[in-house]
């Protein structure tokens, strides 16, 4: 509760009244009301993408399957909203392979079911998605969408080997 102390002073003519007010209970109130809204309040949820990566298989051995370059199809994101994809083995790459897209869903489903319809063995069909440096977010959600879009289930998301780099370099000076 409010605290009104009134004291007289005589200190001449006129008397005059101190009055002290003591704020103790009202700061515990506003404590209390900030805490109680700070509990109840709904906190943003942050948006996640399941990925659901297989566990190693210890049993596995390294050149166990060899994915064959006809089974799989390699996207390269770049800087500038720039999507670049080859069907070629480290070899076989240069400038006039290496294909470029936009992030348009259908061009780059399209690109998706062209390789699943010219795979031969369509079972071990795999999409690899490569990040550059200069890539940004946004895109590579884009890519994984339209991988979840095209209901291929074998896809994978690593780096940027030295070989497609230096093409890719190549292609956006």
């Amino acid at each position: 509760m409010a605290e009104v102390i009134a004291q007289e002073k005589s200190g001449g003519k006129q008397k005059k009244k101190l009055i002290r007010v003591d704020m103790t209970p009202m700061v515990d109130l506003g404590f209390l009301l900030i805490t109680f809204f700070m509990f109840t309040t709904n906190f943003t949820k942050p948006n996640v993408m399941d990925l659901g990566l297989p566990a190693k298989d210890p049993t596995h051995k390294q050149n166990d399957k060899v994915i064959d370059v006809r089974n799989q199809v390699t996207f390269i994101l770049g800087k500038d909203n720039r999507v670049f994809y080859h069907q070629q083995a480290a070899g076989d790459l240069n400038k006039n392979n290496l294909k470029e897209t936009n992030f348009s869903g259908i061009n780059i489903t399209k690109t998706i079911s062209e390789a699943y319809n010219n795979a031969p063995n369509k079972e071990n069909f795999t999409i690899i998605i490569e990040p550059t440096d200069d890539a940004n977010y946004k895109n590579f959600v884009d890519v994984l969408d339209n991988v979840a879009i095209s209901k291929k289930e074998r896809y994978g998301v690593t780096d940027i080997k030295p070989w497609e780099k230096k093409v890719y370099e190549e292609l956006t000076k």
